[in-house]
């Protein structure tokens, strides 16, 4: 393969981030669920049906998501799975249009953003796994660092376009600089902040169009009579012979956790800040902004000490600084910050909770594109998407369990500072873990 085909397969597979990423970064995260602590009027309640929500994908996605890997490694043509998912991502994040104030279905609503969600999750699987055909495994670390980059300010883009042009507050109706929602869209029935489903499917449908031209497959194949029957003894005999591998077995499982922990804190940073610190919509925008910038930054010079000390040692780093950042989140309130207390009107919660995002966005983006180059040396270069398929089993397994135990915790408790307590114990159980975890694991990357 020449350098420029290959150059151009890089930056192909790069616009899978850009495209992908304004699901994490839009709906998950700074516009639609803020939006929804706004729709169900109490922050405890909107945190728990969220919890509930998500965790209800994730359980889809942890059964699925290692069974389609090995199907695709036997059958081969991963762009077909890739064009299917598309379609699920289009259609779930389309379908949040439909939230309107006062008359939607809770359910219906999540069901699209699940449905979404299960798409961009198992696109993913996919793409991860064409990870090690791009370079060699000096250079992987590099190319995962940039690529997660790159989506970042794809997802900076749309967020920035959202704030400006879109996102319609409660209580003026106009944009963050002041603005109607462009298209004349009704700010009444919050059409501007409603758009955001319909942008994210939009600007996942043009950029994608790059990832499918330049990016193939280096041996497409017809997939074998069978080929169903044989993915699944092939994933029988690879689970059978896992723990056998202490290496690639404990990193799996430490994955399942940290990444559980760190998606929670994801999926509820936005709602979490709507309700604890009342901010609006366009307020956990200016959030994510800071958590993106920072996010992309980290992620690009993550990369390259991932190239130059491994994945291991980065993954340890950042999960210790999220860890810190989690207990540092229950700790703060509108009222009191590590139990002391502040004046009335105090900005110093503010100033806090924007200095929190930026490290998430830092520590998270450097841990998730690491964790995938971690994946690749850990795996079978003969079965690289069985192997991200488990890569998503171990992120997906528990993935219920950060959100529901947020969920359940927040309801017990009735306080949205004490229900994302969880995530501080995950974190930790992934750190040990990683003890055993070998630096290269036993397969060597071509």
């Amino acid at each position: 393969m020449s350098d420029g085909t290959l150059r151009k397969r890089i930056w192909g597979w790069f616009f899978f981030d850009w495209a992908s990423q304004p699901y994490n970064t839009l709906l998950i995260t700074f516009i639609f669920a803020p939006y929804v602590k706004e729709l169900v009027g109490d922050g405890s309640t909107a945190q728990a049906a969220w919890g509930f929500g998500i965790g209800t994908a994730g359980i889809v996605i942890a059964l699925f998501a290692p069974v389609l890997g090995a199907l695709a490694d036997t059958g081969g043509n991963r762009l077909r799975w890739i064009w299917l998912f598309s379609v699920m991502y289009v259609v779930g994040a389309g379908g949040l249009w439909f939230a309107a104030p006062g008359d939607f279905s809770l359910v219906l609503i999540l069901a699209f953003f699940a449905l979404g969600m299960i798409g961009m999750e198992f696109a993913t699987t996919f793409t991860n796994s064409m990870l090690p055909d791009l370079g060699t495994r000096d250079e992987i670390g590099r190319i995962s660092g940039n690529g997660w980059a790159f989506g970042y300010v794809g997802g900076l883009v749309t967020l920035v376009i959202m704030l400006l042009f879109f996102a319609d507050s409660a209580e003026t109706g106009r944009t963050f600089i002041g603005l109607e929602p462009a298209f004349g869209l009704d700010p009444a029935a919050r059409e501007g902040t409603r758009f955001v489903g319909p942008l994210t499917a939009i600007w996942f449908v043009v950029f994608m169009v790059p990832f499918f031209v330049f990016v193939r497959e280096p041996k497409a194949r017809k997939a074998p009579k069978g080929a169903v029957r044989m993915a699944l003894q092939d994933l029988r005999t690879t689970l059978r012979r896992l723990p056998r591998d202490r290496s690639l077995f404990a990193y799996l499982g430490s994955a399942m956790f940290y990444r559980d922990a760190l998606n929670g804190m994801y999926a509820f940073g936005g709602i979490y800040a709507a309700g604890v610190l009342g901010w609006g919509v366009q307020d956990v925008g200016i959030f994510g902004i800071l958590a993106i910038i920072t996010g992309a930054i980290a992620a690009w010079l993550g990369g390259m000490a991932d190239a130059r000390f491994g994945p291991k040692p980065v993954i340890a780093l950042c999960i210790v600084v999220l860890t810190l950042v989690a207990i540092s989140i229950v700790a703060i309130s509108r009222d009191a910050i590590f139990g002391i207390p502040l004046a009335e009107g105090s900005s110093l919660p503010d100033i806090a909770f924007y200095l929190i995002g930026a490290v998430i966005g830092a520590a998270g983006g450097v841990l998730q594109s690491a964790s995938r180059t971690m994946m690749v040396r850990q795996a079978n270069p003969a079965r690289m998407t069985e192997a991200f398929g488990l890569y998503a089993l171990s992120g997906k397994a528990t993935s219920f369990l950060a959100p529901l135990l947020i969920g359940v915790t927040t309801y017990l408790t009735g306080s949205q500072q004490l229900g994302v307590s969880p995530v501080i114990g995950l974190f930790l159980i992934g750190l040990v873990l990683l003890v055993w975890v070998k630096p290269n694991g036993h397969q060597a990357v071509v």
